[in-house]
C-alpha cells in the first residue's frame, strides 16, 4: 500500500460541493479549512437565499450523497428547508462543522511567498478581521449560483423613487413583499414560475410573467403517472443522446436507430403538448426537446400552465426595455403597471479572489471554462474546482468529483494524463459543446447533464474503481442510484496519508 504526505487544503465555499469535499479530504487524513462568506452553510439552499416554496427538481432518493440517505419521512421532492436540514445533518454526522469558518470571505489567492508549492489565501471576516494562510492545495467550491445576475434597465432609479421594488428571485424571502401589489416576474426558469405562482397564492393584485421565449418544461409525473426519474435519469435515456467521443459501436447504433430516436422525442413532445395544453397557453417551444435537455431544463411549477390558461397569470413574450415611473415598458411596446419587479434572471459566474492573470489560464475568450473532467486545468497547479460539474444529481457528481480530485492531488489516479493530453481533451470538449451541442455551453460549459453516467464512469475509471456488477438490464433502465456508488468508491486504489 502506497503512502502520501498529509497536505493542508483550503476549500472555498460550504455549499453542496464544499461540504462533501471537506468530508472526502478529511476522511483520507488531510488538514482541511473551509471558508464560507455566509453566516450559514448550504449555498443556494441557505435559508436566507431561498424563496418561498422552493423545492428540489430531483427526487429525494437521487438528490443525496452516496453514503448519507435523506430521511424517509421527506417527500419525493423535498423543500428547500428540508434540503438545508439534510446538509446540516450531513455536516454534523461527519464532524465537518468545526472546520468551517463562517462569515469569512476569501479576498485573494496568490502563489505562496515562502517558495513552496501551493497558495497564500487572504481572508476577511464580516467584522473586518483580515488574515493570510498558506495552503498546499485549494479547492474552489463557490458554485455557479453564488452571484445573482442583477439587471438594471433605463428608468430604474425613477421606478425606485416612486416606491417600486426590484429584487432578484433569491432575495424574495418575505411574502409580504407581494401582498396587495402588482407584481412582474422576469424570466421563464423554474424560479420564475415558482415565484409567479407564489405571488398569486400570496394575493398579489396582479401577476405578470415576462419572458423572451417558451422553453420545454417537464412534469413531476409524465401522463400524471410516470415519475420523471424513470424518463430522464437512466442509462437508457442517456443513450438517446449522441455522445461525446462516440465509439464505433455507438456511432453505428445511433445511425441505425436514428428514426426510432427521432420518433421517441416527437412522442415525448406530443405528450407534453397535450398534458400542459401548450397551444392553448400559446407557449409551444420552437426548439426540439432533445436540444434543450440540459441543466436549464426545468420542472413545471404545479398549476403554472393552468394559471396561464385561466388568466390568473398574465404571460407576455418580451423583456423589459425601460421604466416610466411605475410603468414598465416592454420591448414589444406593451406597458405593464407594477409595484414589485422580481428578476428571475439567473446567476453570473464570478471568481473575484483569483486575479485576471490566473483566470485567463483557464477561461476561453467566449467565457467557456476550460477544465479537464470539469475539475482541473494543467495551467493552474494545486487548484481544483468542485461544483463546476453541474448536473441533475449535483450532490452525487460533486461527491465523485471530490474523490477524483483527492486522487489527483495525491497522485493516485490509475491514469493521470499529462498537460498535453489534458489540454487536448479540453479543446475537443469545448469545440464539441460549441458546434455539436450548443445547449452544453450554458453555465459557461459547466454542465454534464444529460451525460451523467458517461461522466461518472470516466471519473470512476480514472480512480481504478470496480465497475457496477448489478444486473445489466436493470442497470440500464433503472434510475441512477447514488447508494450504489458508496460501494464502488470503496473499491478505489487503496493508499495511506501520513
Amino acid at each position: 500500500m502506497s503512502t502520501v504526505s498529509k497536505k493542508s487544503v483550503c476549500i472555498v465555499g460550504a455549499g453542496i460541493s464544499g461540504i462533501v469535499t471537506a468530508k472526502t479530504f478529511r476522511t483520507k487524513g488531510h488538514d482541511v479549512t473551509v471558508y464560507e462568506r455566509g453566516a450559514d452553510l448550504g449555498g443556494v439552499w441557505e435559508l436566507s437565499r431561498s424563496y418561498p416554496g422552493i423545492q428540489t427538481q430531483t427526487p429525494r432518493d437521487l438528490y443525496r450523497y452516496s453514503d448519507f440517505p435523506m430521511p424517509k419521512g421527506f417527500p419525493e421532492w423535498p423543500s428547500g428547508a428540508q434540503v438545508h436540514q439534510y446538509l446540516n445533518n450531513y455536516v454534523d454526522h461527519f464532524n465537518i462543522r468545526p472546520f468551517i469558518h463562517f462569515s469569512t470571505s476569501v479576498m485573494s489567492i496568490i502563489e505562496r511567498t515562502d517558495g513552496k508549492a501551493g497558495w497564500d489565501v487572504s481572508t476577511e471576516t464580516a467584522g473586518g478581521k483580515t488574515a493570510t494562510q498558506s495552503f498546499d492545495f485549494v479547492v474552489v467550491c463557490n458554485g455557479t449560483f453564488s452571484n445573482p445576475n442583477a439587471i438594471q434597465h433605463a428608468g430604474y432609479e425613477e421606478f425606485l423613487a416612486t416606491g417600486g421594488q426590484v429584487v432578484h428571485s433569491s432575495q424574495y424571502t418575505d411574502t409580504s413583499m407581494v401582498k396587495g401589489k402588482r407584481v412582474l416576474v422576469l424570466g421563464f426558469s423554474k424560479s420564475a414560475t415558482d415565484v409567479a405562482m407564489n405571488a398569486i397564492k400570496e394575493h398579489a393584485t396582479q401577476t405578470t410573467l415576462v419572458y423572451r421565449k417558451p422553453t420545454w418544461k417537464v412534469p413531476y409525473f409524465f401522463a400524471n403517472t410516470i415519475n420523471l426519474k424513470n424518463i430522464l435519469f437512466s442509462r437508457a435515456s442517456e443513450a438517446l443522446f449522441p455522445p461525446y467521443r462516440a465509439t464505433g459501436k455507438e456511432r453505428f447504433l445511433h445511425r441505425v436507430g436514428k428514426p426510432l430516436v427521432w420518433g421517441n422525442w416527437r412522442m415525448l413532445e406530443l405528450l407534453l403538448k397535450r398534458q400542459f395544453r401548450l397551444k392553448k397557453c400559446d407557449m409551444l417551444p420552437d426548439a426540439p426537446i432533445e436540444s434543450q435537455i440540459s441543466c436549464s431544463l426545468s420542472i413545471e411549477t404545479k398549476g403554472f400552465y393552468k394559471a396561464v390558461r385561466e388568466g390568473k397569470l398574465t404571460a407576455i413574450r418580451g423583456t423589459i426595455d425601460h421604466y416610466e415611473g411605475k410603468t414598465v415598458i416592454l420591448t414589444n411596446g406593451e406597458r405593464v403597471d407594477a409595484d414589485v419587479i422580481i428578476m428571475a434572471t439567473g446567476w453570473t459566474r464570478k471568481i473575484p479572489f483569483l486575479s485576471p492573470e490566473l483566470q485567463q489560464k483557464f477561461l476561453a475568450e467566449d467565457g467557456m471554462v476550460r477544465l479537464y473532467r470539469s475539475i482541473v486545468n494543467p495551467n493552474l497547479p494545486h487548484i481544483g474546482f468542485i461544483g463546476y460539474n453541474s448536473s441533475f444529481v449535483t450532490t452525487l457528481t460533486a461527491e465523485i468529483g471530490s474523490n477524483w480530485l483527492l486522487h489527483y492531488m495525491d497522485d493516485q489516479l490509475t491514469h493521470k494524463p499529462n498537460a498535453t493530453e489534458m489540454n487536448r481533451e479540453i479543446d475537443e470538449m469545448c469545440q464539441w459543446r460549441r458546434t455539436e451541442r450548443p445547449i452544453a455551453t450554458e453555465y459557461n460549459g459547466l454542465c454534464v447533464a444529460p451525460y451523467h453516467f458517461r461522466y461518472i464512469d470516466s471519473l470512476m475509471t480514472d480512480m481504478g474503481a470496480k465497475r457496477n456488477g448489478s444486473n445489466p438490464i436493470s442497470s440500464r433502465v433503472a434510475p441512477i442510484k447514488p447508494a450504489t456508488y458508496e460501494k464502488l468508491l470503496a473499491t478505489k486504489t487503496a493508499y495511506q496519508v501520513q
